[in-house]
């Protein structure tokens, strides 16, 4: 599928945003900013553009616990970003959601989730409502491995193949569901077979090619617009970091995050637009320092947020 260089370079961008957020998200929780757990997104970001560029507007996505990523490739705002990751009353959620429940729907972003595998039935809910109203919608589930597993996805997976809606599932297979190796939890080596059981395509794609990714993610969802059903992707990808910030990562051994450091989706793609002349060495540097310094100004933009008052507690509840 060809893409012209302005998607290319669009593509590059948000690659370049997410990986500088989740830099500083680590830096303003080892400053004590930051409450709470924070899971980040490095070493994935291919699998969200990738993904998310594949989409139209109109359509929807939801997310994970480790969900800054899916929400910045799905076009959602630094500022608001950080502000909810800190607890501030700008964010996304006015600060009650934080790291693990940032929300967008003006942009398709049904919300983060910090239950494994509880986005995925919220998904299938959302592809029904899309496929009742006729809505033209297909919908992105974004989960991990160790969602997998989970009851909630053969329920959720079950009932859309019935169905035949639009929906896509996206497992981010990371290798380690907490500390836990996927080698380990499954008896199969390609976790894509388990679409098998329920009728419906299942497809293995390396999660740190940007384009691969694209590629799969669009077959699956030009399927779905056309009433065929669901399909299941399984972006093979690693976290560089520990489950959360803070982990001290004794489940895995240094030498296995270097070699895995060494097929980074941002540099890997990087090199493809430079081989391809699509960017050069100075338009590189530019882009890496106004991602940089978008950032920066989301993080300042946090940090003079003020924190929600007390009597917050009494709004936006359902009684």
């Amino acid at each position: 599928m060809e893409l012209d260089s302005a998607k290319l370079l669009d593509m590059y961008y948000k690659m370049l945003l997410i990986r500088y957020f989740e830099i500083e998200v680590m830096k303003l929780f080892y400053e004590g900013h930051i409450r709470g757990s924070t899971h980040v997104y490095l070493g994935q970001e291919a699998t969200a553009v990738g993904a998310c560029a594949a989409l139209e507007e109109k359509d929807l996505i939801t997310s994970t616990h480790r969900g800054h990523g899916h929400c910045i490739a799905k076009g959602g705002d630094p500022k608001k970003m950080m502000a909810e990751v800190l607890g501030r009353v700008t964010g996304y959620c006015k600060g009650k959601g934080g790291s693990m429940h940032i929300a967008d729907f003006s942009k398709g972003m049904l919300g983060a989730n910090g239950v494994v595998g509880g986005g995925i039935p919220i998904a299938v809910g959302a592809a029904l409502a899309s496929q009742y109203l006729n809505t033209g919608q297909i919908v992105l589930c974004f989960f991990g491995d160790g969602a997998l597993n989970q009851g909630s996805f053969h329920e959720a997976a079950n009932l859309a193949a019935i169905w035949k809606l639009p929906i896509v599932f996206l497992c981010e297979n990371n290798l380690y569901a907490l500390s836990t190796r996927v080698d380990y939890a499954f008896a199969i080596s390609d976790l894509s077979q388990r679409a098998l059981a329920y009728g419906f395509p299942g497809i293995s794609v390396d999660g740190n090619d940007v384009l691969a990714v694209y590629e799969v993610v669009s077959q699956a969802a030009q399927r779905a617009r056309k009433g065929e059903g669901p399909t299941l992707v399984v972006a093979n990808s690693y976290r560089w970091e520990g489950h959360m910030v803070g982990d001290p990562m004794v489940y895995r051994t240094k030498e296995e995050v270097e070699q895995w450091k060494k097929k980074d989706p941002v540099k890997c793609f990087e090199k493809y637009l430079l081989d391809k002349g699509l960017l050069d060495e100075k338009e590189k540097e530019r882009m890496h320092e106004e991602t940089k310094k978008i950032i920066q100004e989301a993080r300042d933009f946090a940090l003079r947020s003020p924190e929600p008052p007390l009597e917050a507690l009494y709004e936006d509840l359902y009684v």
